[in-house]
């Protein structure tokens, strides 16, 4: 899993999220905001998050990998896992919801 997750490629400025931070929203496993300029376009957006989404997921695999050689701790482990989790759960929701709106557009008359 990790190799294909390597093979990704990066994202330049991965601080921000649908504009969360902004905000003054926090988000599990995100980064804070450095002084990055706001993206341009949706698809940045997208980019970014999904940037963000493969770096907590590798965060936790290589915590999980961490904790089975006994490099650390069971309590690092578990919250590195927990945030991997929710992240992947943010972004089937937001999958879902992307091709919800897809089919919602197919299906409108022309």
């Amino acid at each position: 899993m990790m190799q294909s997750l390597a093979a990704l490629p990066t994202v330049s400025d991965k601080t921000s999220v649908f504009g969360a931070t902004e905000l003054g929203l926090a988000m599990p496993g995100a980064r804070p905001a450095s002084s990055a300029a706001p993206t341009s376009n949706f698809g940045d957006l997208l980019a970014q998050m999904a940037g963000q989404m493969r770096d907590t997921v590798k965060a936790g695999e290589a915590t999980a990998i961490a904790g089975i050689q006994g490099k650390a701790s069971t309590q690092a482990v578990v919250e590195a896992v927990m945030s991997a989790e929710q992240t992947l759960q943010t972004a089937v929701a937001i999958r879902d919801k992307v091709v919800a709106a897809y089919l919602e557009i197919v299906r409108m008359a022309i």
